[in-house]
């Protein structure tokens, strides 16, 4: 990966950020967790929610006639996720260099793995 890409890439990770705590902001948390801890798990379960939310855009059902898929509808499933994986994120304090940084490093030891039969 280029410098360039890199660098569009950490902005549009700040952005995303900026979008996500500006929205935190104007939600009435009152029920939500007030520990890290419970913070993170309650944002696990709404992770695995939506991820249900989106296999459900799929036809994972092998004994129903299937339907056309809805990529729209599992992008916004997507985006949901998406969404709480980086409230996830702001609440471990973790930046988007910070992701960056861990992305890349996990990425070469998964390379690794391939490289070495995993």
């Amino acid at each position: 990966m280029s410098q360039e890409t890199s660098k569009k890439l950490d902005d549009r990770l700040d952005t995303i950020f900026k979008l996500q705590k500006g929205l935190s902001d104007m939600m009435k948390l009152d029920g939500y967790p007030k520990d890290s801890e419970g913070k993170v798990s309650a944002l696990c379960t709404a992770i695995i929610h939506e991820a249900v939310e989106l296999q459900r855009t799929t036809n994972w059902k092998w004994w129903k006639t299937p339907t056309e898929f809805n990529e729209a509808e599992a992008r916004e499933e997507l985006i949901d996720i998406w969404h709480f994986v980086v409230q996830a994120s702001i609440e471990l304090n973790f930046t988007p260099d910070d992701i960056v940084e861990e992305y890349k490093k996990k990425n070469e030891i998964n390379r690794e793995r391939q490289r070495n039969g995993y």
